[in-house]
């Protein structure tokens, strides 16, 4: 079972979610974090992905029916702006194909959750939108464990690996916000070597050498 203070210290951590000013509670705001994860899950640093979302939000296209009338110039211009230029042509056009079916087959992204069986026809429903992988799903899923009961998507490498680092068991990553959290380790402290500043380095069995 994972420790109280443990936990604690985990979910004190800022969620990229909260970092964008978002309020998962809010069907608005469920659809930036949608548009978020897909941003976030190229190959592309967290940095670029957010920097692009806010160009995003400044133009205010966050809603399906704002990013098909801008139209891909207009999107591939943002992304740009954002400094998400490897991949900007082909996620313009994904996003356009992924919103238009969307609104066409579902009317919102509410409404697809709202029809989705369960946790795992819910992913596959998000995976059928062009664009939007299993590790988008991952992403955005994970944030609403505490929202949506169907959002339960399967722990990423990332976090079980920080997990084992800080003997946590596998199961315990279902817990809402528990999984978000060792992703940010991983990203924040882990992977930049940063293991003194890391706020659960008292538990880790694994820190990284900086000698």
């Amino acid at each position: 079972m994972l420790q109280t203070s443990l936990k604690e210290k985990l979910l004190s951590l800022t969620t990229y979610p909260q970092e964008l000013g978002l309020d998962i509670r809010q069907a608005e705001d469920r659809f930036k974090w949608f548009l978020a994860s897909i941003l976030f899950a190229k190959r592309i640093s967290a940095k670029i992905a957010m920097a692009t979302f806010k160009k995003f939000e400044n133009a205010e296209l966050t809603s399906p029916e704002a990013i098909l009338a801008a139209g891909w110039d207009r999107l591939v211009e943002v992304l740009d702006a954002g400094g998400y230029v490897r991949y900007d042509f082909s996620t313009a056009s994904a996003l356009l194909e992924a919103m238009d079916k969307l609104l066409n087959a579902y009317g919102s992204l509410e409404e697809l959750y709202a029809r989705a069986t369960d946790s795992s026809d819910l992913e596959n429903k998000l995976q059928q939108l062009k664009g939007v992988g299993p590790v988008a799903v991952n992403i955005f899923l994970r944030e609403l464990r505490s929202v949506w009961p169907k959002a339960s998507p399967r722990p990423s490498s990332l976090s079980l690996a920080v997990a084992q680092k800080l003997g946590i068991a596998a199961s315990d990553l279902q817990l809402p916000g528990v999984e978000s959290a060792l992703v940010r380790v991983h990203l924040d402290f882990c992977k930049r070597q940063k293991c003194v500043e890391c706020p659960v380095k008292e538990g880790c069995f694994q820190p990284v050498s900086t000698q």
